[in-house]
């Protein structure tokens, strides 16, 4: 079984969450998810997280302390979820690598489909509310 390791960025900005919507022609296509991506050979997590921000929200961020860290089995691939809590330092976000994105709160993520992989960062940020 192939294992990834991925990352993904939990921004805050007054009370409400960054979410990006996957592509349609993307694995779990349209599905919800913390935006981030697979780490490349060599890369380090923090690297590569403020790297697929870049590309797939135009976006800067600051890459801060990790928040959760999640294994998940998709049955073809073992994906491990690098968590981490990040601010946005520069830009206006654009949805370049994704289908769309949206600010909730907490409460409010519960009325998206997120990715499997994603939903125990939803529940640790709706149990901290």
């Amino acid at each position: 079984m192939k294992i990834l390791v991925v990352t993904a960025a939990v921004i805050e900005e007054q009370g409400k969450f960054l979410i990006a919507q996957r592509k349609k022609n993307a694995h779990l296509s349209l599905m919800w998810e913390f935006p981030g991506g697979k780490v490349e050979a060599g890369e380090s997590p923090e690297t590569c997280l403020a790297r697929e921000i870049q590309e797939e929200l135009g976006v800067v961020i600051e890459v801060g302390d990790i928040f959760k860290v999640i294994s998940h089995n998709y049955g073809d691939k073992q994906v491990i979820l690098l968590c981490y809590k990040c601010k946005l330092i520069q830009g206006e976000i654009c949805p370049i690598e994704c289908e769309d994105f949206a600010w909730v709160t907490p409460p409010e993520m519960s009325e998206y489909d997120f990715a499997p992989a994603d939903l125990p960062v939803v529940e640790a940020l709706q149990i901290s509310e």
